[in-house]
């Protein structure tokens, strides 16, 4: 399958949709993106982590230790009140700009 780079924004915004449904550790997040999509989009590492490193920078989510199904020890990410506002306020614009894009490709 090709691999789909993501827009500037995107991979926040949909790390942002995930972690709306519950915690999640690092590859649950990735995993569960790959997923939703239906498997056309795969979150590499070297994405994933800056990515949560920035988001928890501005507040948008919070991190704490847990351990996974497998018993690892794992961080695990939550969103944060301002992270539920800025989903709500980044699925907005992502919905008027797809719209928009969807009207010139028509």
């Amino acid at each position: 399958m090709k691999k789909v780079d993501f827009p500037q924004g995107t991979l926040e915004l949909l790390i942002l949709r995930v972690l709306s449904s519950g915690s999640n550790h690092g590859f649950g997040i990735a995993q569960r993106i790959h997923v939703l999509s239906k498997e056309v989009l795969k979150v590499e590492e070297g994405s994933l982590y800056p990515a949560l490193h920035r988001m928890h920078e501005r507040g948008w989510i919070k991190s704490e230790w847990g351990t996974t199904e497998n018993s690892r020890r794992a961080k695990y990410y939550k969103l944060t009140r301002l992270g539920r506002t800025r989903l709500t306020a980044e699925k907005k614009s992502w919905e008027t700009l797809a719209t928009a894009i969807s009207d010139v490709l028509s």
